[in-house]
């Protein structure tokens, strides 16, 4: 079986259980746990913030750093396709009591102009304050595409500017800086507040970690309580945290080369209509007019090879660390079949 569905699937690695197994514990919700407070420390260090906060997953730790950077009847501008929106269960509204005012971006990333129309001026008493601007990188539904950093630091700027908090939503952050050889300090002080999630791409079993200022990790440490996310003696899942950091970072320049191989593929295809440029490990497909998006997915389950139809001709293909060349060379030959 290829499980294409998500980088998300991948099995922890030996060597990552063994150092789950030894890590010293503690109580986290104490601070007490040496390897969560060792794994917080060293993200924020890494992306140059004070303080980091250990979340059992990136949905929680975008939820935490908005209902921290907004009040109720507030209002967040992010992309049309953005996770925090489509894909986390409305948690916005119902943990935050915010509105969201979504940009029609290109594949996830969109400019200072557009935040500029979407920004509500404070005096219009009728409009919801607009109190955060979030970006998405790399963008998941954007085929995985990564953010100028010259169009984030202009956006970025704008929003300080009329004294907006900045958030990113980093689940795949370390994608992006591979694929655009970049380092986390290019990106880490631009924002306010940083998700980085170690399950994905990384290949830890579970676990994001949140970073900002001392004051905003201390007031975000509350929410986690209110939404019942202190893990006690979690560092058995920090563990993995670390190891991945150590282990795992370089190589996703081999997922990123394994899904330009499928794109490339697909490309090629009359049965497909368009492929999204590849910048990462994710491959996202339109097929023809008229096929259908779940019934090539069955059909794939029938060859041994798990995707996700993400709209009705739409699928979505993730590399990660449980599929090698030989997977990807087997999943290039039942594409070329089935799309011949």
């Amino acid at each position: 079986m290829v499980d294409l569905r998500s980088d998300t699937v991948s099995q922890p690695t030996p060597a990552m259980r063994e150092a789950m197994f030894s890590a010293a514990l503690g109580d986290d919700v104490f601070s007490e746990d040496p390897t969560v407070n060792a794994l917080e420390s060293r993200i924020a260090s890494l992306f140059g913030h004070q303080a980091g906060l250990f979340c059992p997953s990136g949905t929680m730790s975008n939820q935490i750093a908005l209902a921290v950077h907004t009040r109720p009847g507030d209002e967040v501008i992010c992309d049309e396709g953005a996770h925090i929106y489509r894909y986390e269960g409305g948690g916005l509204m119902a943990n935050s009591g915010c509105s969201v005012k979504l940009i029609p971006g290109d594949r996830g990333r969109f400019t200072k102009d557009q935040v500029m129309a979407a920004y509500n001026d404070p005096a219009e008493l009728y409009s919801a304050r607009t109190s955060v601007v979030s970006i998405e990188n790399t963008c998941n539904r954007g085929g995985g595409s990564t953010w100028d950093r010259s169009t984030a630091t202009e956006i970025v700027t704008y929003a300080k500017s009329l004294g907006l908090s900045t958030h990113m939503d980093g689940a795949r952050i370390f994608n992006a800086l591979i694929a655009r050889n970049e380092k986390p300090l290019d990106w880490g002080p631009l924002f306010d507040s940083m998700s980085i999630c170690l399950s994905k791409g990384l290949g830890a079993p579970v676990g994001s970690v949140l970073i900002g200022s001392v004051e905003f990790v201390a007031e975000a440490r509350r929410v986690r309580k209110r939404m019942g996310g202190g893990m006690r003696q979690a560092g058995l899942l920090a563990a993995a945290g670390l190891h991945a950091l150590d282990h795992h970072v370089e190589r996703l320049r081999d997922d990123h080369a394994r899904a330009k191989a499928v794109s490339d593929v697909l490309s090629r295809s009359s049965k497909v209509e368009m492929v999204m440029p590849v910048e990462t490990n994710i491959v996202i497909y339109v097929l023809a007019k008229g096929a259908s998006a779940k019934a090539h997915v069955a059909r794939l389950q029938e060859h041994g090879i798990l995707a996700f139809a993400i709209g009705p001709d739409r699928v979505r293909l993730v590399f990660h660390l449980d599929v090698d060349d030989a997977g990807t060379e087997y999943t290039t030959t039942i594409l070329t079949s089935l799309l011949a």
